[in-house]
């Protein structure tokens, strides 16, 4: 794979560090089709910062405290593991089907959309969405002040309109006084 055009792919993982001696790889899953994306055979584009991107043949993957343990071929000992730590998996966007549930979305489709409130009232852009234990983030970059992190659930997101391209939000009191410019 030659491509470089990251607008094209998108992230389902992240190389976190190398797990024991034979080339296992902790990967922190950015997807929500893990079976899909890191199934025996697979292909993924490893990018990092400085480097080509290369590509990557899931050999096997299984689960591990909350993460993934995959095997690739291309990594044959915990040396070729370790040099993989922080590579973004990618796969390329031809390979991601559109969601059937209107209340699905991928998020290469969040990211850029504008959020407002339920008022209309502006509050910014998406721009990009965070996977934490506690659950989903939306990260609203806003004019002149500090990104606002606005968890991804319904009551706080009660709309998401993927055809016009906005978010609104209903946060609660004080949500997005935090991180204001001084």
């Amino acid at each position: 794979m030659t491509t470089t055009d990251r607008s094209q792919q998108f992230l389902v993982g992240i190389a976190v560090r190398a797990h024991g001696l034979h080339g296992d790889v902790v990967v922190e899953v950015r997807t929500d089709s893990p079976g899909e994306r890191f199934a025996p055979g697979s292909s993924l584009i490893a990018s990092r910062p400085g480097s080509p991107p290369g590509t990557l043949t899931v050999t096997s993957a299984r689960p591990h405290s909350g993460r993934l343990l995959v095997r690739f071929a291309e990594v044959p000992d915990r040396t070729a593991a370790e040099q993989l730590r922080g590579t973004r998996l990618l796969i390329d966007a031809d390979q991601v089907k559109p969601a059937d549930d209107p209340d699905e979305f991928h998020v290469h489709q969040l990211e850029g959309m504008r959020v407002e409130l339920t008022d209309g009232t502006p509050v910014g852009t998406v721009r990009e969405v965070t996977f934490g234990p506690g659950g989903d983030l939306l990260v609203v970059a806003r004019p002149e002040r500090a990104d606002a992190l606005v968890p991804f659930v319904k009551a706080i997101v009660p709309t998401v309109d993927v055809q016009a391209g906005r978010i609104v939000i209903d946060p609660p009191e004080g949500l997005l006084d935090l991180g204001s410019s001084t």
